[in-house]
């Protein structure tokens, strides 16, 4: 599929742009339960007297956009730094800042200049009563000597306050990389934290609907059977969701099918899992046989059997036999009953 493609799939569904973009778009942001609890407990740190506030979450599930969420929210009076880089060496860390809140400073500056710079920076926008905060995405990246140097940071503060204040945004080994007994002294300064986890069924189907609503699509798209397989293939994670869906929509458009069904999801599963989707297909096998499984099929496999019986009886004109071992005794019935499988099979 190229990219005239996606454009042409837009008008094909009556859309004015793509509903399952990966970029952080906060007004795709779709607020369930938890994100609404994720975005107070961020707005909650924000409007305290500083310290760390810890947003983690794994791979695609949100943290990024909720955090541009954030931005559209703060007051004017709020200056932002934001790192999307942590691979940075602390000197580089620095300048990053520096960089990103306008700070001057010169070209050999070392690290005592530039946290020097960063402090008359702080102090003087206090004095106008202005905030200042420092978000860091991928915090889980940084090194042990930088997280260090940003608690340092932290200690730039007046009587009733802290200067900066900082929100980490990270996969789940940030919260073991903050356990570790060297930066103790670091995580004792976290206000807040919140984890974020992958979406329910339910809840990625309400994704989609609101992401294609946004988009300016109204009606069902996808079948019930093909919203099933989106949230079992992507596990709940919305950048898998947003990925499958657009591969699935691609797909759609490419067979003149304005309904998306189930067939057309697994085969854009399929392009975009690529191995992982392959295994998860072959380890799906032996679940068919399960105990759970086999003990729901347990009548209708009775049945069947029961109905087999019968027309065995009937072809091979076994029922006066069957008759005469029904109208004896119990004892006879019981001898007979070994007989059975002779009369049946002639």
């Amino acid at each position: 599929y190229n990219i005239l493609g996606v454009y042409m799939y837009q008008d094909f569904f009556g859309l004015h742009e793509k509903p399952f973009s990966i970029a952080p778009d906060p007004r795709y942001l779709y607020m369930t339960e938890q994100h609404r609890e994720a975005l107070a407990h961020l707005l909650f740190g924000v409007g305290d007297e500083g310290g760390f506030i810890l947003l983690t979450g794994e791979v695609g599930t949100g943290k990024t956009t909720i955090c541009r969420s954030l931005l559209n929210r703060l007051p004017d009076n709020t200056d932002v730094a934001f790192i999307v880089n942590p691979r940075l060496s602390v000197d580089e860390l620095l300048q990053s800042i520096c960089d990103d809140l306008s700070i001057v400073y010169p070209d050999n500056a070392s690290i005592k200049d530039l946290v020097d710079a960063l402090n008359q920076f702080l102090l003087n926008a206090y004095a106008s009563g202005r905030n200042t905060i420092l978000i860091i995405d991928e915090a889980q990246n940084l090194a042990d000597e930088v997280l260090e140097q940003l608690r340092l940071l932290t200690n730039l503060e007046t009587n009733e306050k802290k200067l900066l204040q900082l929100i980490l945004l990270g996969q789940p080994e940030l919260n073991e990389k903050l356990a570790q007994t060297s930066l103790r002294q670091l995580a004792q300064r976290v206000t807040a934290r919140f984890h974020l986890k992958p979406l329910s069924e339910s809840e990625t189907i309400a994704y989609i609907q609101h992401r294609l609503y946004v988009a300016g699509y109204r009606g069902d798209l996808f079948s019930k059977s093909a919203l099933k397989c989106i949230h079992s293939e992507s596990a709940g994670v919305p950048r898998l969701v947003n990925v499958i869906c657009d591969r699935a929509m691609l797909g759609a458009y490419a067979e003149s099918q304005s309904l998306i069904e189930f067939p057309i999801v697994l085969e854009a599963c399929k392009e975009v899992l690529g191995a992982s989707f392959l295994s998860k297909s072959t380890s799906r096998l032996p679940a068919i046989f399960s105990l759970e499984r086999l003990s729901a099929l347990l009548p209708l496999l009775l049945i069947a059997i029961l109905i087999l019986v019968v027309i065995l009886i009937f072809q091979q004109g076994a029922w006066q036999e069957v008759l005469q071992i029904l109208s004896r005794t119990n004892a006879d019935v019981v001898a007979s009953t070994f007989f059975m499988p002779i009369i049946f099979l002639g």
